[in-house]
């Protein structure tokens, strides 16, 4: 039986599309603040996971192309992947290379270094992607902003996609910085209560 799909269930179009915009502009990759600050305001609102268990993008195309295509050997993610030592580890190593980023931003907004037109990838990789940017009128630290938010976006999809294939369709789920963020909020409201 078929169950009807929600509004929700289309989230995955999201995604995608901001991969696609980011690539032809990079200023797009502002849009990506909303898959921060959404998780944690619904966890710090109702304290669950709603986010990640419903309205996740990502997730959703993960499902898809992992799911529906076949693309995932649906092989259980391996146990040191979903301890706490890991999940947590991931997320400080996250936030490290995101405060880098901010680091970045701020050298170029205070004129200290110039605008890089580059993608980094995996937190290693520079990839040129002067194409999806031709000025604006705003400071050259909007765009850095865009370029290092990008690069955290388009890394962790790729990310995604990697334990998607090796393991099960929803694999990043488990390790997902924003994942664990919400949770450590759930986990301190239900102490609260």
């Amino acid at each position: 039986m078929n169950k009807k799909k929600k509004w929700y269930d289309f989230l995955w179009i999201v995604s995608l599309t901001y991969l696609i915009l980011g690539f032809f502009n990079i200023l797009f990759a502002w849009l990506g603040l909303l898959c921060f600050f959404i998780p944690l305001i619904i966890a710090v609102g109702n304290g669950g996971k709603a986010y990640c268990n419903r309205y996740c993008g990502r997730g959703q195309l993960f499902s898809l192309i992992g799911g529906r295509f076949g693309l995932s050997r649906k092989k259980d993610i391996p146990g040191w992947m979903k301890s706490g030592a890991f999940r947590y580890g991931f997320l400080a190593f996250f936030f490290t290379m995101f405060f880098l980023m901010l680091w970045n931003t701020w050298l170029v907004f205070s004129g200290a270094k110039d605008l890089g037109t580059v993608v980094t990838l995996l937190w290693t990789f520079k990839l040129p992607w002067h194409w999806a940017y031709h000025g604006t009128l705003f400071s050259d630290g909007v765009a850095q902003f865009a370029f290092g938010f990008y690069s955290v976006m388009l890394t962790s999809t790729v990310l995604g996609f990697f334990t998607m294939v090796l393991f099960k369709p929803r694999s990043w789920c488990v390790y997902c910085p924003m994942g664990t963020m919400t949770q450590l909020i759930c986990k301190a409201k239900n102490l609260n209560d």
